[in-house]
């Protein structure tokens, strides 16, 4: 890993390689609902940042695996952090979807 790799942030694709291989993982976008409505991963589940307490209608137990992404990975850094003060065992900051090169959902 150079210099450069390291402000890049992390690699969405290897985030929803784990994710994937994660038995009851949820994928969450923090994006606010208008952005996610113009495209999300798809299984993916919007719990917007401004919103993050509605996490618990998603991922009812606090030991379920989140990988969590944003549009470039800051707003999905934050929510990773206020997850885990809530008290989620396995969150995981997958970064932006802005580097995402799959198909996307609307």
């Amino acid at each position: 890993m150079g210099l450069f790799d390291f402000f890049r942030g992390p690699d969405i694709h290897e985030g929803l390689n784990q994710y994937r291989d994660t038995k009851g993982a949820y994928l969450i976008d923090v994006r606010e609902p208008q952005e996610y409505s113009s495209g999300h991963i798809p299984g993916s589940k919007n719990v917007p940042l401004s919103k993050l307490q509605k996490i618990t209608k998603v991922a009812k137990s606090k030991k379920a695996p989140l990988f969590v992404y944003c549009m470039s990975g800051g707003r999905s850094a934050r929510a990773t952090a206020e997850f885990s003060r809530m008290g989620y065992d396995a969150v995981t900051n997958i970064g932006g979807i802005g580097r995402y090169r799959g198909r996307l959902e609307r």
